[in-house]
């Protein structure tokens, strides 16, 4: 398992530069166009703020009661913010049954709830995609299928971040604002990226998201528990991703997507438990993970009953 990367003190008006150099003009411009309306509306402390991980305790509860103040400003919700650690002996996997997912899509509509999603936009880090029986290739799924579900001629394939072993998206990071944990997430210091998209480019499930505009959330649908590295609402000019829903299962709860399952197609534990369901799974199932020919290593799988 990768371990977490140490910051190398590069700063994010050096990378800018740099990608302004290896960029035409108008590209540049286009580029960094979501970033400086950011930057723009940044206080002194949020423009200061140091790498995660190169914050202090002390300093990360600063930082959290001022996004939680900036919460209620921006939203007038009330929220909580907690920035939860992985657990010792714990490595976050995840298995779908694809035999008895439906294609409902509420995985994907409870994601857009739990990590604080524009309304508008209708994000969700997860696509599900409708795959026509004896077909896996992904690149041909429909994401924007109609009328009742399911269809007898199709099955459907949920897709979001696999939380790869090898991540192609950490890699071609310019100021590491994104990085593998010790439990397996891949995780992103929203405060930290630059929003050059490398990362949204080099994933190859698609399964990171750009925050173009500043979100819309109705205060009363604002998630109230939040985490720093997970569903806390994003700046613009960011890129963002799925956590594991981080900040309930490193708490022993579940994630959103799994609960909102209808069919029971989702499986979500421990894999170095060898008592856990996925392990189960993984050791009584026939599971396969998608582009395995990349060398990305997901901890995401799947499998068909027969």
């Amino acid at each position: 398992m990768t371990d977490v990367k140490k910051t190398s003190g590069i700063s994010r008006r050096t990378a800018v530069k740099g990608i302004g150099a290896t960029l035409g003009a108008a590209a540049f411009a286009k580029a960094i166009a979501p970033l400086t309306s950011w930057a723009a509306n940044q206080s002194i402390d949020e423009f200061l703020q140091k790498h995660y991980q190169e914050l202090t305790p002390a300093q990360m509860q600063k930082v959290l009661k001022r996004l939680e103040a900036d919460t209620k400003k921006d939203y007038g919700a009330e929220v909580t913010i907690t920035d939860p650690k992985p657990q010792p002996g714990v490595k976050f996997g995840y298995a779908l049954n694809l035999s008895i997912c439906v294609g409902c899509r509420k995985c994907a509509q409870a994601c857009h709830v739990e990590n604080n999603h524009d309304r508008k936009s209708g994000n969700s880090y997860i696509r599900v995609l409708e795959m026509k029986k004896g077909s896996l290739d992904i690149e041909h799924g429909k994401v924007d299928y109609k009328g009742p579900v399911p269809k007898s001629d199709s099955f459907y394939m949920p897709v979001q971040c696999q939380q790869c072993d090898n991540p192609p998206c950490v890699d071609v990071c310019p100021v590491e604002a994104t990085w593998k944990e010790k439990d397996g997430i891949v995780a992103v210091d929203y405060n930290w990226c630059i929003g050059c998209r490398y990362c949204e480019a080099a994933c190859p499930y698609h399964a990171r998201r750009f925050n173009w505009t500043k979100p819309e959330i109705p205060q009363e649908e604002i998630t109230p528990v939040q985490g720093y590295l997970s569903n806390r609402v994003r700046p613009q000019g960011v890129m963002e991703k799925c956590t594991f829903c981080m900040h309930k299962t490193r708490n022993g709860e579940l994630p959103a997507c799994l609960q909102a399952c209808p069919t029971g197609a989702r499986v979500f534990g421990n894999l170095l438990d060898p008592e856990s369901e996925i392990r189960w799974v993984l050791e009584n199932k026939r599971v396969f993970v998608l582009k395995e020919e990349l060398g990305t290593k997901p901890s995401f799988y799947y499998f068909f009953d027969e």
